[in-house]
C-alpha cells in the first residue's frame, strides 16, 4: 500500500515536535483566556451605561469615561489620516517606482529602526519637536502627530507585503493594454492589495488605542467632552477645535486610575479597551473576507 502524507508512520522526533507545537498553541490560548477572564472578573461590574456615557466630575460625584472614549476616537482618526496616506504612498514608491538599491535599502533599514524604538522615545521627541520647536501645546493633534510617526512603519511594511502578493501578470497585463503606470496602480494594484492594506490600518488602530507612553508627554489627560454648538456650522467648528485641546485617551485614564489606587475603575477601562481591540480584529477579518470574495 502506498504511503500518503497523512497515513505515513511518524517518527518519535516528529511526534515530539508536533506535541511541542500543539502545546505552545494551547499555552497561548490559555494565557489569553486567563488574562481576559481576570480583567473582566475585576472590572465588568464597573462598566454600565453611566460609566460609558458620563464624564468624571468631583462636583457631580460622577465617574465616567465618555470624554476619554471621544478622545480615543479623535486620536485614532487623526493618526490614521496622517500615517496611512504617507505609509501607502511610500510603499507604492518603493515597490513600483524604484529599483532595488541603496535608496530602498536605506528606507527599509530606517523603517526597521523606527519600528523598534520604545514608545517613550516617540513621546520625548514629540514633546521636544512638536512642543518646543513648533510651539504646539498639549493637544490631541500633537499626540496624533507623534503616534503617526510610531505607526508609520507598520502601515508601510504591511502595504509593501500586500503589494508583493499581487501577481506580476496583473501589472504586465494592464501595461500591455496601454494603461499608464499610475492608472494601473490605482485601478488594478491597490484594489488587489486592499486586504493587506486594511490589515495594516486596523492593526495600527489597535496599537493607537492601547498606547499611553507616547501620549503622556504630548496629548495630556483632559476628560471633557466637546461642547455642543448652536448650529451645525458651530458644532463642526467646536469639534474641529477639540483637536487643539488637551485630551486623555482610555489608556492614559487607565494609567491615572491605577496610579491613584482606583483599581476597579482601571479594570473597568481595561474591559472597554479589550472590547475595542476585539471589535477591531473582528472588523479586520470581516473587511479582509469581504475584499477576497
Amino acid at each position: 500500500m502506498r504511503e500518503t502524507l497523512y497515513g505515513k508512520r511518524r517518527r518519535p522526533a516528529e511526534l515530539f515536535l508536533l506535541a511541542a507545537v500543539y502545546g505552545a498553541a494551547s499555552v497561548s490560548v490559555m494565557l489569553f483566556l486567563v488574562i481576559l477572564g481576570y480583567v473582566f472578573a475585576r472590572g465588568a461590574h464597573t462598566v454600565d451605561r453611566s460609566f460609558l456615557t458620563s464624564v468624571t466630575s468631583t462636583l457631580r460625584q460622577t465617574m465616567g469615561i465618555a470624554g476619554n472614549l471621544v478622545n480615543t476616537l479623535y486620536m485614532v482618526v487623526m493618526t490614521l489620516l496622517i500615517a496611512v496616506p504617507v505609509g501607502v504612498g511610500a510603499a507604492i514608491y518603493m515597490s513600483e517606482y524604484t529599483k532595488p538599491g541603496k535608496l530602498v535599502d536605506l528606507i527599509e533599514f530606517t523603517t526597521e529602526i523606527l519600528s523598534g524604538l520604545p514608545p517613550i522615545l516617540y513621546g520625548l521627541f514629540g514633546m521636544v519637536f512638536f512642543g518646543e520647536v513648533l510651539h504646539l501645546d498639549y493637544s490631541l493633534l500633537r499626540g496624533a502627530m507623534t503616534l503617526s510617526l510610531m505607526v508609520l512603519p507598520l502601515v508601510l511594511r504591511n502595504t509593501r507585503e500586500a503589494l508583493r502578493t499581487v501577481p506580476e501578470s496583473y501589472r504586465s497585463g494592464a501595461i500591455g493594454m496601454g494603461a499608464s503606470r499610475w492608472y494601473m496602480i490605482r485601478t488594478v494594484l491597490l484594489p488587489s492589495a486592499m486586504p493587506g492594506i486594511l490589515t495594516g490600518t486596523i492593526l495600527s488602530a489597535g496599537r493607537i488605542v492601547g498606547e499611553s507612553a507616547a501620549l503622556l508627554f504630548t496629548a495630556g489627560s483632559g476628560r471633557l467632552l466637546p461642547e455642543a454648538g448652536k448650529g451645525l456650522a458651530d458644532s463642526l467648528q467646536k469639534l474641529g477645535g477639540k483637536a487643539l485641546e488637551s485630551g486623555g485617551t482610555l489608556a492614559i485614564e487607565l494609567y491615572l486610575q491605577m496610579r491613584n489606587g482606583r483599581y476597579d475603575i482601571a479594570f473597568g477601562i481595561g474591559c472597554v479597551l479589550i472590547a475595542i481591540v476585539l471589535c477591531l480584529n473582528l472588523l479586520m477579518k470581516m473587511a479582509v473576507h469581504s475584499r477576497e470574495q
